[in-house]
């Protein structure tokens, strides 16, 4: 199933949408100065987890650092193949962790394999995009769901235990504690089908919303 790419024209219709279902977000929109975020579109295939695996529990500048390093290591392509040619001290040097290296290698190994098939992917549901991908080890529920967001254009996935979106939901809807993930998805229900656009929206007033006489958000 082919999902047109989350651009510009696509975010703008899709919050313009969730907005007639939902008062709290055309509030939130009316006090930003500038609503609509910006796109984030990644490749697919094994980039796309090798900058997830890579960039997990670090700086968002630790993590390019290091994957600009990896990524030079593979100077005709980053690919599967590519990964598994380099030396383990290599990786170790250029700023991976033993685990996270133990982590690509499955995945890269899975690809060659055929256990993971990125083309075929792309023909399943959110629910099982984000199912085949978590079942492999350093892949978590949160990474797969990103990557059904970002390398897939899915614009319905919502990655609800994400803690930046629970604290944007907060702020959004007046709430005194921050909801869990199935308070969340239940807050969200209506965003459908844009709820993915709507965790980019969420994301971008989790940053941007003003703050009130008190220096709140």
């Amino acid at each position: 199933m082919n999902y047109p790419v989350i651009d510009e024209t696509v975010i703008k219709h899709a919050l313009d949408e969730i907005a007639k279902a939902d008062p709290d977000v055309k509030k939130g929109m009316a006090i930003m100065e500038n609503p609509y975020p910006a796109p984030r579109i990644r490749p697919d295939g094994f980039p796309a987890l090798l900058n997830s695996v890579g960039s997990q529990q670090i700086s968002i500048h630790a993590a390019k650092a290091i994957l600009d390093r990896v990524d030079a290591l593979m100077p005709k392509g980053v690919t599967s193949n590519a990964f598994l040619e380099i030396e383990f001290d290599t990786l170790r040097e250029a700023g991976l962790s033993i685990r996270k290296i133990e982590y690509l290698c499955g995945i890269a190994e899975a690809e060659l394999s055929g256990a993971l098939n990125y083309k075929a992917l792309s023909d399943l549901s959110d629910e099982d995009v984000i199912k085949t991908l978590s079942s492999l080890r350093g892949i978590g529920k949160w990474t797969a769901e990103i990557y059904a967001m970002f390398s897939l254009n899915r614009p319905d996935v919502f990655p609800a235990d994400d803690l930046a979106l629970q604290e944007a939901l907060r702020r959004l809807k007046g709430l005194k504690d921050r909801p869990s993930g199935k308070q969340s998805r239940e807050l969200v229900k209506t965003w459908a089908p844009w709820r993915g656009v709507g965790a980019l929206f969420l994301w971008h007033y989790y940053k941007g919303a003003p703050r009130d006489a008190d220096g709140n958000m």
